[in-house]
């Protein structure tokens, strides 16, 4: 089943968890301090990070988590947001290759 993903910028990262933590009535399955976070409900696949190319609060990118999908591929839509397709593994290859000491594994 696809999992719809939100990407959204912060300055608050530990503010950002605990807000969510609760709006999501689920702990994120990964936190790197300071920098990033990720939750994956059952129809969800939510990110925020520190990001100083983008305001905080803003979108960044949005997209699909899909089991099926063999590679990562993105393009934008009309208004010009970015769609992202990928799989999990995909997900945790980018972390991963941004945070080698996050170890993340889907």
């Amino acid at each position: 089943m696809k999992k719809l993903h939100i990407a959204i910028s912060t300055d608050k990262i530990a503010e950002t968890v605990a807000d969510y933590t609760q709006r999501l009535n689920a702990a994120p399955c990964l936190v790197v301090p300071g920098e990033y976070a990720l939750w994956r409900t059952d129809n969800l696949n939510l990110s925020i990070r520190q990001d100083t190319t983008a305001s905080p609060g803003s979108l960044r990118h949005l997209g699909w988590e899909d089991p099926s999908e063999t590679e990562f591929t993105q393009d934008a839509d009309v208004n010009g947001i970015v769609w992202e397709l990928f799989n999990a593994h995909h997900q945790a290859e980018e972390i991963n290759e941004v945070w080698p000491e996050a170890g993340y594994q889907p």
